[in-house]
């Protein structure tokens, strides 16, 4: 399931929390300090959430959130015996997700725990989606825009729509057709070759990019080739 980073200085609660991962599928980090933990997030690029213990020795809960936050989006929880409104408000500008007070239920935890994965995941295939990567080439679906090698390169709406389709399918080969369908819409009247000077404009602009990924499959129609 999760790795996740558990920091407190309580052992007889850390042992606790930790069972109930273990019982959920998830595999506990453990930390007696501010500074492990840390140390630990700093060095393990497999944390996929945190429990911080506020009032935790060396660095304290709100700082070790700071750092994080400033790193990393993974969610966050603190953990403390402190329940005033004002620390509350700390917790969440320090950019906590969520804040749990001492004493709590382990069971509730472990479903606030489940409910924050299932967001990070949900937002890590949002923009899994709304960026595409590939050998220097990157898409931004969001900003419509297409770096290589961070260097904007300019298309068309047409030439942007067809490096989509072909790159969102990598290996998959379109017709000339299913391009036209797809891009120009099925009510289009006008010859299947409109395609190819699109795609040979397209291929100009992405350079050596272009040459090497966007192939033409000859008497079908064309693909990008993941080398």
């Amino acid at each position: 399931m999760a790795r996740i980073l558990i920091a407190d200085d309580e052992s007889k609660l850390r042992r606790l929390v930790c069972d109930f991962l273990r019982r959920a599928g998830h595999e506990p980090v453990e930390a007696s300090n501010g500074k492990e933990a840390l140390d630990i997030f700093n060095t393990d690029p497999k944390i996929e959430l945190c429990l911080l213990d506020v009032m935790i020795p060396e660095v304290d809960g709100w700082e070790m959130c700071r750092q994080i936050r400033r790193a990393s989006s993974v969610p966050i929880i603190l953990l403390t015996a402190r329940s005033a409104e004002f620390d509350e408000i700390t917790g969440f500008d320090a950019g906590a997700d969520d804040y749990v007070t001492k004493p709590f239920s382990p069971t509730v935890l472990m479903k606030r725990i489940d409910a924050l994965l299932r967001r990070a995941n949900m937002r890590n295939a949002k923009n899994e989606k709304d960026i595409i990567t590939l050998d220097g080439l990157v898409m931004n679906n969001e900003a419509h825009q297409v770096t290589i090698d961070n260097i904007p390169v300019e298309l068309t709406l047409k030439e942007y729509n067809i490096l989509q389709k072909l790159i969102s399918s990598r290996g998959r080969v379109y017709t000339r057709e299913q391009l036209l369908d797809d891009i120009w819409g099925y009510d289009y009247v006008g010859d299947a070759r409109n395609v190819d000077s699109h795609v040979a404009r397209l291929r100009g602009k992405l350079g050596t990019w272009g040459v090497n990924h966007l192939k033409t499959i000859y008497g079908i129609g064309y693909k990008i080739e993941v080398n």
